[in-house]
């Protein structure tokens, strides 16, 4: 009984929980399952991501290394809204490095970093056009960053990209 109870303690999420992946964003957690692997015995955390279509099966005893964690707190997000508002920081490298940058910017899951990224390649109306792998990257981070202000404010993908934009354009 003892085992049972250090097990359930153990797992930090429940079927319901929005959490983020580092990799692919926010998801919902489904289920824990037990299943028999290869002759070995796992307890795995069953994720849907329904931007993607995608189910996502994690072996718990990997969940903490896999960088999974809870939504942001408000105040966490809030901070990354702030950031947006500030102004954009572009360093004079070359575009690889910064791609690079971005990308491990937008794969921490770190909102803070993710809303730097939407920051510095944000581009108005009256700005040059971004190449497309700059688009890309950005598109990526907005991404994002919106369905995790999304989830956390129980609004709708759409409702939270115009509060993003409406930050963006304000700055």
């Amino acid at each position: 009984m003892e085992r049972k109870n250090n097990m359930t303690n153990s797992c930090q999420y429940a079927p319901g929980d929005f959490v983020v992946y580092p990799a692919h964003g926010v998801g919902q957690v489904l289920a824990i399952e037990h299943q028999t692997i290869g002759g070995h015995s796992l307890d795995l955390l069953v994720i849907a991501f329904d931007r993607d279509r995608m189910k996502l099966r994690i072996p718990m005893t990997k969940v903490r290394e896999s960088g999974l964690r809870r939504l942001s707190t408000r105040k966490t997000m809030e901070s990354a809204l702030v950031t947006l508002r500030g102004k954009a920081r572009v360093k004079r490298t070359m575009w690889s490095r910064r791609a690079q940058e971005y990308e491990a910017k937008i794969n921490s899951g770190d909102p803070v970093s993710i809303a730097e990224v939407v920051r510095d390649l944000y581009r108005s109306a009256t700005q040059p056009e971004q190449s497309y792998s700059e688009r890309q990257i950005y598109e990526l981070a907005l991404e994002r960053l919106t369905c995790e202000l999304a989830a956390i404010e129980e609004i709708d993908a759409n409702q939270a990209a115009q509060k993003l934009e409406k930050l963006l354009n304000a700055a």
